[in-house]
């Protein structure tokens, strides 16, 4: 992708882009069983991300509420509930994952 090009998103109004940030989210909520480490395996993110990046953009929450607001409940609740235990492949899917995610930065 040419970085020096304007790129078509930055031209979404931003009330447009957030609805289909929020959509995105109600759609992780109501989607448990797409776990986290497989987010991470096939698309290089996962809710937690979700969470950083609302920060990173200044949302000014501490952690642990950034990621309330993304899973729609505590965090540690939502691991509880819904998280399974991460076999090997889908570890090192991650890991394969997270080294395109620093060539694509």
């Amino acid at each position: 992708m040419d970085t020096n090009a304007s790129d078509p998103l930055d031209s979404l109004p931003d009330a447009v882009a957030a609805q289909a940030f929020r959509r995105l989210v109600r759609h992780l909520r109501h989607r448990h069983d797409a776990q986290n480490i497989e987010l991470m395996g096939l698309a290089g993110f996962c809710r937690n991300c979700l969470a950083d990046w609302i920060n990173e953009s200044g949302a000014g929450f501490d952690k642990a509420t950034a990621r309330e607001v993304i899973h729609g409940l505590p965090a540690a609740d939502w691991k509880e509930r819904y998280q399974t235990e991460a076999t090997p492949e889908q570890l090192a899917r991650m890991a394969e994952s997270m080294k395109r995610n620093a060539a694509a930065e």
